[in-house]
């Protein structure tokens, strides 16, 4: 009997610190309006880094440190990448920053959503949406959004990383203005 007893109290206390985590993920995401931050990307290896803002819903500025001035813009209707020599322009609702880009979404989704623990660090939540498969990423001490996992629109494996992240910090809404085609 005692140990049956001890069984259902380390469950039980295993479960309230996973909702624990859970609620403390999603109060940090009710509280963010936006985010500033440093990111690198992999995409089939490819290393990509740079600065990054992002303001939800939907919006997000990107500033690639490559010499062919990239850029990724959303101003919550349409993605732009527009480099030096080239101009893709993309609804954005056929692309995965559609979703996390929409925190009252990514809040419904980590609701339902069981977490994994990887590495004692990290708290990771993975879910399947309109064709996409995306897996997210939060810091177990500090509960922010530290990266995610997707297939991009030509079916490579994009991982992004954040770091240096600074929140709500007072932003100029010209800076999610598309640029102009080339």
């Amino acid at each position: 009997m005692k140990k049956i007893l001890f069984f259902l109290i380390i469950t039980f206390i295993i479960f309230e610190a996973k909702a624990s985590q859970k609620k403390s993920i999603i109060e940090n995401l009710k509280n963010t309006n936006n985010l500033f931050f440093n990111f690198e990307q992999n995409i089939n290896g490819k290393i990509q880094n740079g600065l990054c803002t992002i303001e939800y819903p939907k919006k997000i500025f990107c500033d690639y440190n490559l010499s062919n001035e990239k850029v990724l813009v959303s101003n919550g209707n349409s993605l732009v990448i527009k480099t030096k020599n080239s101009y893709y322009l993309y609804p954005i609702e056929k692309t995965p920053l559609n979703l996390i880009l929409n925190k009252d979404f990514l809040i419904q989704k980590i609701k339902d959503l069981n977490e994994r623990i990887i590495d004692n660090k990290y708290i990771n939540f993975i879910f399947k949406e309109n064709e996409n498969e995306i897996s997210l990423f939060f810091d177990k001490q500090s509960f922010d959004l530290i990266g995610w996992q997707t297939i991009d629109i030509y079916q490579n494996l994009s991982i992004t990383y954040l770091s240096n992240i600074n929140k709500n910090q007072k932003l100029n809404n010209d800076l999610f203005k598309l640029p102009k085609a080339n």
